[in-house]
């Protein structure tokens, strides 16, 4: 997904601020523990001290992360003027407050693919783009994946893992046909994601509440992190297949249909010297094509530990991001923490590069189902919703991998 740029709020800057002058405090601790350590005077309370302001570099960023994400998400409370509403989002507004069923409902009804008898209703455009655009303000892995919304339940994808053949010949010279390319087909099929956020029957009677808003607020988190755990490490039984599950082989050996890693050496562990020199080696293990919109992805305790790195200068290989809305970087590579990844240990996979939206597709099956249900957790009122996702690995050359082996 390409970056979209916005205006920083005051709270934003002074986040921003934060992160800044937390990450200076870190560098100056750090490197006191670095001196000491070669003096052959560790220092206990130093360590704790670098750890505390690690965390607080941590917490910064978090918080500057979470204001970006509410400038993103869209405020539409109130913003809707009543004539603007079409008969089909009042009906639907009608139905989930009081399960009115009118008939422009009814002449629009979902049924499941699998059953005839299972109801449910597909909701108004605007509350399946509400949803989708706080699941891309959420969800790390939307942000930099490619997006794609389909309106069967598999998307088929054409691809040519050997490309195109061709040749030089004279002017006059005969033509031999070249090879063909090699053709196959990926598919990605959508599984069925659901939530069942309540609500009781007051909230609903309350005219000042946004049915659409409140719904996409209440799905929008359970979603995001069932979504971003397949992505990541997802079977693709009912569900995305992740980016962790397809089989890896070494660079030097892989082929199309596996991902490709390195390995650091040492098992379970960065080499005790030198560690900067594998994150080098995986930006290079990537083509330069994927390489120019190349990202390092981990999580944030993977993050903690390359933040200490330096390079054979000395200086820093982390640089905290200078303006909101920007990705702190690592040897000038931006950088997405996603929590699904492993932790640094034995054979993990827990750092990924390369360029993602070229890497791995997601894939929206077009609609989002709301079957109100007031009868099972009375006196509240349970709200069915589901959607379908699908997602996978679209071109096997555009990400890499760093496990934590000797080989």
């Amino acid at each position: 997904m390409k970056e979209t740029k916005h205006a920083a709020s005051p709270e934003a800057r002074a986040a921003l601020a934060d992160v800044l002058s937390a990450f200076e405090s870190f560098k100056a601790a750090n490197d006191q523990r670095l001196a000491a350590i070669e003096t052959k005077r560790a220092d206990v309370l130093l360590e704790e001290k670098v750890g505390r302001i690690d965390d607080a570099v941590a917490r910064a960023q978090d918080r500057l992360d979470r204001l970006m994400a509410d400038l993103r998400r869209p405020t539409l409370a109130g913003e809707t003027p009543v004539a603007t509403v079409d008969e089909r989002k009042a009906a639907f507004d009608r139905y989930v407050k009081t399960g009115e069923t009118p008939a422009a409902l009814l002449e629009a009804k979902g049924l499941s693919e699998g059953t005839a008898t299972a109801g449910g209703y597909v909701a108004p455009p605007e509350l399946e783009r509400l949803i989708l655009r706080r699941l891309a303000a959420t969800s790390p892995m939307r942000e930099i994946c490619q997006v794609r919304t389909i309106g069967a339940g598999t998307f088929r994808k054409p691809v040519s893992p050997t490309g195109l053949a061709a040749a030089w010949v004279a002017e006059t010279a005969a033509r031999p046909e070249t090879t063909a390319p090699t053709l196959d087909v990926i598919d990605f099929p959508a599984g069925e994601l659901y939530a069942s956020p309540a609500a009781t029957q007051a909230l609903l009677d309350d005219a000042y509440v946004s049915i659409d808003e409140w719904l996409a607020e209440e799905v929008q988190d359970a979603f995001a992190a069932q979504e971003t755990t397949a992505f990541v490490t997802g079977d693709g039984v009912n569900k995305p297949k992740g980016l962790l599950a397809y089989t890896a082989a070494p660079e030097a050996s892989y082929a199309w249909g596996q991902v490709g890693y390195l390995a650091t050496g040492v098992a379970g562990a960065w080499p005790a010297s030198n560690p900067t020199d594998k994150l080098i080696d995986l930006i290079y293990a990537a083509k330069t094509q994927y390489r120019q919109n190349g990202r390092f992805v981990m999580n944030r305790r993977t993050v903690s530990a390359v933040r200490k790195f330096k390079d054979a200068q000395g200086n820093y290989i982390w640089n905290a991001a200078l303006q909101p809305g920007q990705s702190a970087s690592l040897l000038g590579f931006p950088v997405t923490e996603i929590e699904a990844m492993p932790d640094v240990g034995a054979n993990a996979m827990a750092l990924a590069f390369g360029d993602f939206e070229k890497g791995y597709l997601i894939v929206d099956r077009a609609g989002v189902r709301v079957l109100r249900d007031p009868y099972s957790a009375k006196p509240h009122v349970l709200f069915y919703t589901t959607k379908r996702v699908g997602g996978g690995v679209q071109n096997f050359d555009a990400v890499k991998l760093l496990k934590f082996a000797a080989s």
